[in-house]
């Protein structure tokens, strides 16, 4: 079965730098082929990216969007019978709407041996303000339905731009990874992870930290038992992905419903019937690019175990940057915690999860009130 996935972006966002990147790290041995879909002109990174043995298949006469289906639908079809490839990588002409890219390729991957894989959004970090207001809905579009939304120059950036872009982006996508780090910090295959696993920061940290049905703490890849059905989709008319089609980044997680409402600071109630119903969990969650010591963040749990104005903290776990280049990995367990070097992650993300939690409070602890 041949992977489709869509990358799409204005022009200028990075595309081309992250495509070079996933060919040479992510998939590496794997027979690819690239459909260009330029709007009115000739791809101009063809050239380029036959030197690395892809083939390249443009279709200049008008952007996917624009096409009938019937003829996307014939030159996917040709594409995977000549070539069987192990992945197409479609790279969407700037001005089309991602709605209409995936809905051209669900309608057709039915009568192909082909099955949308992901689909991710370059945004130029710099210029994602003008773009909003200059390009409008094909540019909201773009955010809205990505399954990931891959930051470009955020080494580039001054931080702040990089945190107001962000809460820019998350008005138009609440629910998908953000990559923040910079690409070339990270290998091709966290990139990969990232785009196919299309969970939010919480979702993935809450899955591996506490099962809302027992309780309980369930380390990577054990299971409970219990049926976790990740209802987790955006309610789009002409997207229907469901975000759980992806294999789970973390282990397999164990299986039962969630019940979470996937935004920040969601409550977890319990369920009716054989479900504890006098359970009720809190979490308070973010993204965050802000860089910390190992001392700050052994101070800042030591805190949380001691005080108790902030709650009643069952777990705390998080990855963030570290002040000096370094990333820090930490987890907390009452009278219990662990601060540690780690790879680099995609973006920050910090994830408490208690009863009664003072959220305010939490965010200025961090460092992250306002």
């Amino acid at each position: 079965m041949t992977k489709i996935d869509i990358i799409s972006g204005f022009l200028g966002a990075g595309k081309t730098t992250l495509i070079k990147k996933l060919l040479s790290e992510a998939f590496k041995g794997e027979q690819v082929v690239l459909i260009e879909n330029e709007f009115g002109e000739i791809g101009i990174d063809g050239g380029f990216l036959k030197e690395s043995g892809i083939e390249i298949r443009e279709m200049n006469s008008g952007c996917i969007c624009c096409s009938l289906v019937g003829d996307f639908g014939k030159s996917l079809r040709e594409v995977v019978d000549t070539y069987h490839p192990d992945r197409i990588l479609i790279e969407p002409s700037g001005v089309g709407k991602l709605s209409d890219v995936i809905k051209a390729v669900r309608d057709v991957q039915g009568d192909i041996d082909a099955q949308l894989n992901s689909f991710s959004t370059v945004v130029d970090v710099t210029k994602c303000r003008i773009y909003r207001k200059n390009f409008g809905e094909f540019f909201s579009n773009q955010i809205e339905y990505a399954g990931a939304v891959i930051l470009s120059r955020t080494d580039k950036a001054k931080p702040e731009k990089v945190e107001e872009s962000v809460a820019l982006l998350r008005e138009l996508n609440s629910k998908a990874p953000f990559i923040t780090t910079p690409i070339a910090q990270l290998p091709g295959e966290k990139i990969l992870e990232t785009m196919e696993s299309g969970k939010s920061p919480e979702e993935e940290l809450l899955e591996e930290i506490i099962c809302p049905e027992c309780g309980h703490h369930h380390g990577h890849g054990e299971c409970c038992g219990h049926d976790h059905e990740h209802g987790h989709h955006h309610d789009h008319e002409h997207d229907e992905h469901h975000h759980d089609e992806h294999d789970h980044a973390h282990g397999e997680c164990c299986g039962h419903d969630h019940g979470h409402d996937h935004g920040h600071g969601h409550h977890h109630h319990g369920h009716e019937g054989h479900h504890h119903a006098d359970e009720v969990f809190t979490s308070w969650g973010r993204e965050t690019i802000h860089t910390y010591t190992k001392e700050q963040i052994s101070d800042i749990l030591r805190t949380l175990e001691e005080d108790g104005s902030y709650g009643n903290v069952l777990r705390a776990k998080g990855m963030v940057p570290g002040a000096d280049g370094e990333w820090i990995y930490f987890d907390m367990v009452p009278e219990e915690h662990e601060v540690r070097a780690g790879a680099p992650e995609y973006t920050g993300r910090i994830c408490v999860i208690g009863a009664e939690l003072a959220e305010e409070k939490l965010a200025e602890l961090f460092g992250l009130a306002g």
